[in-house]
């Protein structure tokens, strides 16, 4: 089970077992602080009473060792994992993992009560799977490590495949394969012999969100910015510890911008920096990135990937991702990952700043035409849909060239026919249908009940009435840790690189709440208060208007270069080999793209992306 993880920790590796009790916990080991064998793992704690295997970095460890070091514990090294394993001894656990400030996922073995403990950080940067049957429980980062257990049974769930068709992934707490689990974010896991696992809870975001809305942020937005650049400057800081060398992803966006300038502020060297190019229009964020890199000072470099390269990394990636996986940044993401691994082995990034500050177009379009998009006569709403649907997205990406590029949004012509898709829905139907990738995963599987996540849960409406929060909650509940995360996560581990999330601090989650919405939505832009951070380090003319996103044209790949490919995945016998889709509704939407008649990339990326796995896993052979 670990040598699958090689990957994920090339430089050490073991286990630790107790044949009599029947446990038995295996890690491997990327080391980043205190590189000697006294961060050797599965670790023992100092009395002998635990056994820690854990995946991720602890970034409050100095101060945590030294309140333990005054209880009268002596420590062998300085990792991290030192230090958890010790503050699970002398303050027990949940208290150990509340007093956590950084990101991981871990097992850990009580001798003394026979329990095993498997916990999960708050935001979920960290992955975690388990599965229960028959007795056996099996646990790991990924899912490659549980089916290399010769105990595992591979059944697929249906009801996470339908679910997967509309999200592009499988949404936690479900799994590709039955009687599999995600541990969720802020959970943890405990298991005694002869009972059932139970999951308790040690960090709540909806406690979060309810707490932040009930304590609004008292002061102006100077204030708040103040306040922000203090806490951010901090997260940022304690992320840029480490024993090996450091960088950071730099895109030209808000977010990557604004960590990488925190970080240039608090070094005293040029931090490097790392960005991917492409050479077609509309996905190339390079000059940007370039152009902030020159201004702050950076070690950059970038890479102009040509589509060759992007497209070879395709057949690898149900291998990095174990599951279906259809969020086609995993491409560049692996790319930029790989370049960076090439020179550092801990990067920073700028995730979870859209989910937090309002950065996603649906949260200020929501904010600026509520009315329009939700209270005119759905008359009128239904006839501006067909007015957009006159034209193909092509034809509106066309038109939209005569605007200046700097206020030309990216793919214009997807997300105008995807707004026609949602005009004539509530607030509610509006978010479902843009979250949406298969607006109706039962028409390709008949009879299968997906399952739902928080986006269809009614009484939300109720706890945080507000809707552009309540959109932001859901994404940073389910898109963030199912998508985002794990996306960066595979596609860094893959080659080894560890990636550090300042956004994600809780410390900067817990204090986003507090902020009024027209501190981060207001007069259709998102992220003010952030743009606010990041003036204060580099001239907002540096930094794109428009977010374009970190993807690759899959639109024109499917017509051009992959269309053969495509096609064989797509085709009625491979789908009926496979048996997971109806190839009917598939190939209606194959021909339209191939035609021009309408673009369908990321549905039936998300189909493909299911086809290559299913392969992968000798589905139907």
């Amino acid at each position: 089970m670990t040598d699958t993880l090689v990957h994920r920790g090339p430089d050490d590796g073991g286990v630790w077992h107790d044949g009599a009790t029947g446990i038995a916990l295996g890690n491997r080991r990327l080391a980043i602080i205190d590189l000697s064998a006294a961060g050797h793992q599965p670790m023992t704690s100092s009395c002998g009473r635990y056994v820690l295997a854990y995946n991720g970095e602890v970034y409050n460890a100095v101060e945590l060792r030294g309140e333990l070091e005054k209880e009268g514990r002596a420590f062998r090294g300085h990792s991290d994992t030192e230090v958890i394993v010790e503050a699970c001894a002398v303050w027990g656990v949940p208290r150990a993992f509340e007093r956590l400030i950084g990101m991981f996922a871990l097992a850990l073995w009580d001798k003394r009560e026979k329990r095993l403990v498997l916990a999960r950080d708050r935001l979920g940067i960290k992955p975690l799977y388990w599965s229960f049957s028959d007795g056996l429980l099996l646990f790991g980062s990924e899912l490659k490590a549980l089916q290399a257990h010769p105990g595992f049974v591979a059944r697929i769930d249906r009801s996470a495949v339908a679910s997967y068709l509309r999200h592009t992934y499988v949404p936690a707490p479900y799994a590709i394969y039955q009687d599999v689990r995600k541990l969720e974010p802020g959970k943890f896991l405990i298991a005694e012999s002869g009972q059932d696992p139970r999951i308790e809870t040690y960090w709540s975001l909806d406690d979060a969100v309810q707490t932040g809305l009930s304590r609004t942020f008292p002061g102006d937005e100077r204030e708040a910015c103040d306040q922000l650049v203090e806490l951010l400057g901090d997260a940022v800081s304690r992320r840029m510890i480490s024993d090996v060398p450091l960088g950071a992803f730099l895109s030209g966006g808000i977010d990557s911008s604004t960590v990488v300038a925190l970080m240039q502020a608090r070094s005293n060297r040029p931090v490097r920096t790392y960005s991917i190019g492409f050479s077609q229009e509309g996905f190339n964020e390079a000059h940007e990135a370039a152009a902030v890199a020159r201004h702050l000072g950076t070690a950059h470099t970038e890479l102009y990937a040509t589509p060759e390269e992007a497209r070879d990394v395709i057949p690898s990636l149900p291998d990095y991702y174990d599951e279906p996986f259809a969020d086609s940044s995993q491409i560049p993401t692996y790319l930029v990952s790989r370049l960076t691994r090439q020179h550092v082995t801990v990067a920073l990034s700028g995730d979870g700043g859209d989910e937090l500050f309002g950065g996603y177009t649906r949260y200020f379009m929501a904010d600026r035409y509520d009315w329009p998009l939700f209270e005119s006569p759905c008359v009128l709403r239904c006839s501006l849909a067909r007015a957009i649907r006159t034209a193909s997205p092509a034809t509106w990406n066309t038109l939209a060239r005569i605007a200046p590029q700097a206020l030309r949004p990216a793919l214009v012509g997807e997300k105008l026919h995807k707004l026609a898709d949602c005009l004539g829905a509530g607030r509610e139907r509006f978010y479902q249908r843009l979250i949406s990738h298969w607006n109706s995963p039962e028409e390709l599987m008949p009879g299968v009940q997906e399952h739902k996540t928080r986006a269809w849960d009614e009484s939300l409406s109720d706890r945080i009435p507000d809707f552009v929060a309540r959109m932001q909650y859901i994404d940073t509940a389910t898109y963030l840790p199912d998508d985002i995360l794990t996306k960066v996560d595979r596609a860094s581990m893959a080659v080894s690189l560890e990636v550090r999330v300042p956004m994600l601090d809780h410390r900067v989650v817990e204090f986003a709440w507090t902020l009024p919405r027209a501190f981060k939505v207001r007069g259709g832009q998102g992220k003010r208060i952030l743009r606010q951070v990041l003036g204060r380090y580099v001239p907002s003319e540096l930094v794109k208007k428009r977010k374009m996103g970190f993807a690759v044209p899959i639109d024109d790949w499917l017509r051009g270069p992959l269309k053969e490919w495509a096609g064989d995945l797509l085709s009625p016998s491979a789908l009926k080999r496979t048996g997971l889709v109806e190839p009917e509704p598939v190939q209606r939407v194959w021909a339209e793209h191939l035609s021009g008649v309408r673009s369908w990339p990321l549905p039936l990326w998300s189909v493909l992306m299911l086809q290559c796995w299913a392969d992968a896993q000798g589905v139907g052979k």
